[in-house]
């Protein structure tokens, strides 16, 4: 067996149209076709990769189908750090820069309005100083 490139996140929530919001605002995703499945549900696409499953829960969200969830982030590349920042500001979101150790990789870490902690990844060299380390 050889694995390919990770296909998409499966995200539970019982805020469903916030959630879709927040990922098309924050995020620039596209909520997109999706099978017609018997739950409520959106799929959050990054161009024509549908990344971000989102489905749709009733009761408490942060219990999966093998008890308490263990995921702590998931990640996107991303060009554009400056513009991403500006989104996050205008916004009035919270968020953290900051410098991946020995690797030419600066993070911006978010929440969404669920609080899943989701990182984007940009190159250092695209990185004004001033914004390394800034909370």
């Amino acid at each position: 067996m050889e694995l390919g490139r990770l296909d998409h996140v499966n995200v539970r929530t019982a805020n469903l149209e916030n959630m879709v919001s927040w990922y098309e605002r924050m995020l620039g995703m596209e909520s997109g076709d999706r099978p017609n499945f018997p739950f409520p549900g959106a799929w959050m696409y990054v161009g024509d990769q549908a990344a971000v499953h989102l489905i749709g829960v009733d009761g408490e969200p942060g219990a999966g189908s093998e008890g308490l969830l263990k995921l702590e982030h998931f990640a996107f590349q991303a060009k554009g750090f400056t513009d991403m920042v500006a989104r996050l500001d205008a916004a009035g979101e919270r968020y953290q820069v900051n410098a991946v150790p020995g690797a030419p990789i600066v993070q911006i870490n978010i929440w969404d309005p669920d609080g899943n902690h989701i990182h984007i990844d940009f190159a250092t060299a695209e990185v004004p100083a001033e914004y390394i380390g800034k909370r």
